[in-house]
């Protein structure tokens, strides 16, 4: 079978990684979730007491990291630093602003590069990321840029939150929403921007089942 890749950019909160996730189980695709291998170096720079903004110090943490993906029978992507399952701890608020710092060093992406090309080589795929089409996977067979508003994706974040029994004010959260969008796209290290060849798709105004019925049709009339 002929190796598909689907490349999925966007600000964050917009819905990547849930709707990459539904899309790959309704295609059969292998889902790769590239935020939660950086979540994973930014939990590992906060447990360490290392400051994410120190390229240097960041850096000379790398060698010493031991960091997997596991992919169960359910199919969803377990992310390990040095053997321990870490999967709910990078989800942690504050690992999201750790997350954008290190995703800023250019020796973190190089480090992180091969580990995420290996999977599209070996298996279809649905990536999703930042620099996922420009970057990482620029030859994807179909890339897609999905965004919503500022205020729709905050609110969907304090939902998130809310549901796993984490009690954020959502000013808060809309707060952190547009300090991430700065820090993505102005970091000098594959800034988040949308690939000229990219398909914009704004889910401000769909829910869930709107957005991925979207998805599924933008599939089938580019790949079929």
């Amino acid at each position: 079978m002929e190796k598909k890749a689907i490349a999925i950019d966007g600000p964050s909160g917009a819905g990547k990684s849930t709707l990459a996730r539904a899309l790959a189980e309704r295609l059969g695709y292998l889902y790769v979730d590239t935020g939660a291998i950086y979540r994973t170096v930014g939990l590992a720079a906060r447990r360490s007491g290392t400051d994410p903004h120190d390229a240097a110090a960041v850096a000379a943490l790398l060698p010493g990291l031991k960091i997997e993906l596991d992919y169960g029978e359910d199919g969803l992507q377990r992310m390990y630093l040095d053997g321990e399952d870490v999967s709910t701890a990078i989800r942690e608020p504050e690992i999201s602003l750790y997350a954008s710092a290190v995703s800023a060093i250019p020796a973190v992406r190089a480090f992180l590069m091969e580990q995420q090309r290996s999977l599209a080589r070996t298996h279809c795929v649905i990536m999703d990321g930042r620099d996922i089409g420009t970057v990482v996977l620029p030859d994807a067979d179909l890339k897609i840029f999905l965004t919503a508003s500022s205020e729709a994706r905050a609110q969907r974040r304090w939902k998130e939150l809310q549901e796993k029994g984490i009690d954020e004010p959502y000013e808060k959260v809309l707060a952190e929403i547009v300090e991430r969008d700065r820090n993505d796209t102005t970091r000098a290290a594959a800034p988040l921007r949308q690939a000229e060849d990219a398909v914009v798709v704004d889910t401000t105004k769909y829910d869930l089942e709107e957005s991925l019925e979207l998805l599924l049709n933008l599939v089938k009339e580019k790949l079929s």
